[in-house]
């Protein structure tokens, strides 16, 4: 049984199929009056963010709570993290109050595995640095198979800040383990060394017409330590999706918050190609089938989704 979620490698395509079939049967709930089942009654899950967050804070916040889960959130500002207390202490420490589950975002590549060597708790990880993401993969991957019916043999672009990007890198090990074809595109600067052993690389956006799926990433400015690119202006005119560079059968993907005006152009954003919204409203199934997994048992029966508990 699966204890942690720290990697999209933590998992095959049989697992990442499960998930995405127990996450289709919670689609149900969100559309009740009363938007709970009692499967994680009694639960603990404690959210543990470093990491300004809207979506996917939200969305574990709404999954655990929807499940019955009692639900902790812990935000680094205006903690004793403030007093200097480091990660390990602030863990430990909340570990005695015996969470189940530790869901953390950090901006520390690897802290979600050190995390869990530090607790009794299962740990998923919500972003650590640079490094990965896998729930916004399972999300994506979710999100294409209900627009697409499925990824095998599927030819998709993604576009932007590659080296800042944890999305990019649990997507391009989610995508391709689902069957899909993967390129990333962007400035070389902003394309990690070794790139090509993982994916095919591009460093314009000549061919992007041959792609089914065009993934635009956000530029991380915050993560961004020298200048990248010369301007965001010149960054635009060669790499921003637009009306021009859409074609009307692709689908349009981004894991958000948009720059607009930057990687993509407002006439797209709100275009009939994005599934961008899909993305959003597909994180709280996907994560509650994750908490549920990890919780109870992968092979654990589907939850009785039938039976409403009050709010």
């Amino acid at each position: 049984m699966m204890r942690h979620l720290l990697s999209i490698n933590d998992l095959d395509r049989q697992g990442i199929e499960q998930i995405l079939d127990r996450a289709k049967t919670f689609t149900e709930v969100s559309e009740r009056e009363i938007k709970k089942v009692p499967a994680l009654r009694g639960r603990r899950v404690l959210n543990l963010f470093y990491e300004s967050s809207t979506r996917t804070r939200s969305s574990f916040e709404l999954a655990a709570k929807s499940l019955s889960a009692d639900v902790i959130n812990f935000a680094a500002s205006g903690s004793a993290v403030d007093k200097g207390e480091s990660l390990k202490d602030t863990v430990q420490t909340l570990s005695a109050y015996r969470p189940d589950l530790i869901v953390i975002r950090t901006p520390f590549v690897g802290a979600a595995e050190l995390v869990a060597g530090w607790t009794t708790a299962g740990v998923v990880n919500a972003g650590d640095g640079k490094h990965e993401h896998p729930t916004q993969a399972l999300l994506d991957v979710y999100t294409l198979r209900e627009r697409l019916g499925s990824l095998e043999g599927a030819n998709i672009w993604i576009v932007g800040d590659i080296t800042h990007s944890r999305v990019a890198r649990s997507c391009i090990l989610a995508f391709q383990m689902m069957g899909a074809k993967v390129t990333v595109a962007g400035p070389p600067t902003l394309i990690p060394r070794g790139m090509e052993a993982l994916c095919e690389v591009r460093y314009d956006l000549d061919d992007l017409a041959e792609a089914d799926v065009v993934y635009a990433l956000r530029m991380q400015n915050e993560r961004m330590t020298d200048s990248f690119v010369p301007s965001l202006r010149e960054y635009a005119a060669r790499y921003q999706i637009d009306g021009r560079r859409l074609h009307p059968r692709q689908v349009l993907m981004h894991p958000g918050p948009v720059n607009r005006g930057v990687e993509l152009a407002a006439e797209v954003i709100d275009s009939p190609q994005a599934v961008i919204g899909q993305q959003v409203e597909a994180g709280v199934v996907v994560r509650m089938a994750v908490l549920y997994d990890l919780l109870t048992g992968r092979n654990a029966p589907k939850p009785a989704i039938t039976t409403a508990v009050p709010a």
